[in-house]
């Protein structure tokens, strides 16, 4: 099993967005508006400081991939790492193939002096839940607010 991380390139906006409406589509049965899904993800190659997105290849096939952003933390003086995005094509499910992204966003992290990693998951998705643990992440005692505009 050959699992490799690389940065994604402009050239994966299509299936990045492909990923994500399918992502929102089992995770809320939400589905996205594909002409804002694709230009949300080409702004991030657009402006870097909104982060980069990270693709997996499983056996030679794009499997999946992740976003990292960025939030400022003056309680921390330093950056904390958003991961968000997250998705693994079902047939490389249960196959490393997150893990593998993770231990790559640590790495890209640390060397970058990052102070912490965050991510959220939907309160119902035990299995990420069990996964993000066992990878030695900790649940936050916050709830999450939100207010689109």
């Amino acid at each position: 099993m050959s699992i490799t991380i690389r940065l994604a390139e402009r050239a994966d906006v299509a299936a990045v967005a492909e990923w994500n409406a399918a992502m929102a589509w089992e995770t809320e049965h939400k589905r996205l508006d594909p002409d804002v899904l694709t230009r949300g993800v080409s702004a991030v190659f657009d402006e870097p400081r909104r982060g980069f997105y990270l693709v997996a290849e499983h056996e030679g096939r794009a499997a999946g991939c992740l976003l990292v952003t960025y939030e400022w933390s003056d309680w921390r003086n330093g950056d904390l790492w958003w991961i968000q995005s997250v998705y693994v094509t079902p047939d490389a499910r249960r196959s490393g193939v997150f893990r593998a992204m993770y231990a790559d966003v640590t790495q890209r992290a640390k060397a970058n002096g990052a102070v912490g990693l965050r991510l959220y998951v939907e309160t119902e998705n035990a299995r990420a839940q069990r996964t993000y643990h066992e990878l030695g992440m900790e649940q936050c005692h916050y709830f999450m607010y939100e207010q689109m505009l």
